[in-house]
């Protein structure tokens, strides 16, 4: 007989990103490892970015579960439709360019939704689900933050049954960077670090996804901690030809504070003084892009290379990494972000495609990239060493000879991430 496990997430198909991909995949090879999931959603949620294709991957004989929630985006995007979308996505204006309208915003979404606009949905959730996971014998529970709300859920529910209660950190709570945006009141800062610290030591066991949120949460909990980190999963997307120019493509949401002006002036520098190298530039942006990055990339006289892309289904993303010479892989320069391991990095480790990525000192990424031998890592202040490897790049493009050669990389496929989940369940 098969276990039950329900999974407590409010991204689930159509949403897009990687949080959807995450745990489509693990609910994907779940039953493999003699489990079977069981998924509880919002009936009505407010996805800022929709991918309709993931549908096509959610199992025929999956259980899925829907309550409604309540949506403050919803309500503000009668106020402002533009600024409540962009804010809903996480690109967060610079403090000094932001309208009266996205501070007001951004003051009640910090304040006043703590410890998130989602926070509504956690007292029905509870009492729905109290009955449900009794009725049904369920006796493991998943949550999976963020928004971190949902992990109330798990800490109520866990206060009520006598059921396992796995946490399942997809981004850090009171330490990601964007904390500091929301321009939060001291009396909020200290809700959020009760609660966060609530959560953390009422769970069984805690995933995260990277090493150094491990480290953070070590010196906030006893329980026992697990890495899980996110993967990749095999797509056959059918023969795609590489990118006639010297193709830089980034995949995914690049954002004012992930603006590497490191990269432009060294670009700006090979493009003026390599008439060769300017007639094959070319910069593909597969995601939403900020005003501040495109007016960066205007200052540095590179307008006329850029590809704006935009948002596409999962599938054509993979296509877009397959097809670039170059994967860019941008992460914001702060204390913050070293445990940030975005989720296209593994697809960018599968697609042969050499990686060049940029972020702050003693990431996690950097030590991925080192040991799996897929590409580049550099800090912000890293100008000549860029410029050097990008030129090396250039140089091997040339002659039809730049490719990556990832090796152990099986230990990031979505199965094998699963059997370690397993484990933790069983």
């Amino acid at each position: 007989m098969r276990k039950k496990v329900l999974i407590i997430t409010y991204y689930w198909p159509p949403a897009g990103g990687p949080g959807v991909q995450r745990w489509l995949k693990f609910i994907k090879y779940l039953p493999e490892f003699d489990i079977e999931p069981i998924v509880y959603i919002p009936k009505n949620p407010n996805y800022p970015i929709i991918d309709e294709s993931l549908v096509d991957e959610i199992p025929n004989d999956l259980t899925i579960i829907r309550q409604p929630i309540v949506e403050p985006y919803k309500l503000a995007s009668k106020i402002s439709k533009g600024q409540s979308d962009t804010i809903s996505k996480g690109i967060i204006p610079d403090t000094k360019k932001q309208s009266v309208v996205e501070r007001l915003m951004l003051f009640v979404r910090g304040n006043f939704f703590i410890p998130d606009a989602r926070k509504k949905w956690v007292k029905p959730s509870v009492n729905y689900l109290s009955t449900y996971i009794r009725d049904y014998n369920i006796d493991t529970i998943i949550t999976t933050g963020p928004p971190h709300s949902l992990h109330l859920i798990g800490e109520q529910l866990k206060s009520r049954l006598d059921i396992k209660w796995i946490a399942d950190f997809r981004d850090p709570w009171t330490t990601i960077g964007y904390h500091k945006k929301l321009k939060l009141l001291p009396m909020a800062k200290k809700k959020h670090k009760f609660l966060e610290s609530k959560v953390l030591n009422a769970a069984d066991t805690i995933v995260v996804t990277s090493n150094n949120t491990k480290q953070n949460f070590l010196s906030l909990t006893e329980k026992p901690i697990e890495v899980i980190t996110n993967g990749y999963d095999y797509e056959s997307v059918g023969n795609v030809e590489l990118d006639v120019k010297f193709s830089l493509a980034h995949i995914g949401s690049l954002l004012s504070d992930r603006n590497p002006e490191v990269l432009w002036k060294v670009l700006e520098e090979l493009m003026t003084n390599n008439k060769i190298f300017a007639s094959m530039l070319q910069l593909n942006f597969v995601g939403a892009v900020s005003k501040d990055v495109l007016r960066s990339l205007e200052e540095h006289k590179l307008s006329q290379y850029v590809n704006l892309i935009g948002y596409v289904p999962h599938a054509e993303a993979v296509k877009h990494q397959r097809k670039s010479q170059i994967l860019l892989l941008i992460e914001i320069d702060s204390e913050e972000t070293k445990c940030i391991i975005p989720g296209k990095l593994f697809e960018y480790m599968v697609s042969n495609r050499p990686i060049l990525a940029i972020g702050p000192e003693g990431s996690d990424v950097h030590d991925i990239l080192r040991t799996t031998n897929t590409g580049n890592y550099f800090l912000y202040s890293d100008h000549d060493a860029i410029k050097e490897a990008i030129l090396d790049m250039f140089q091997a493009f040339s002659s039809s000879e730049l490719k990556s050669n990832g090796i152990g990389l099986q230990q990031y496929s979505r199965k094998s991430l699963t059997k370690k989940l397993a484990e933790l369940i069983n």
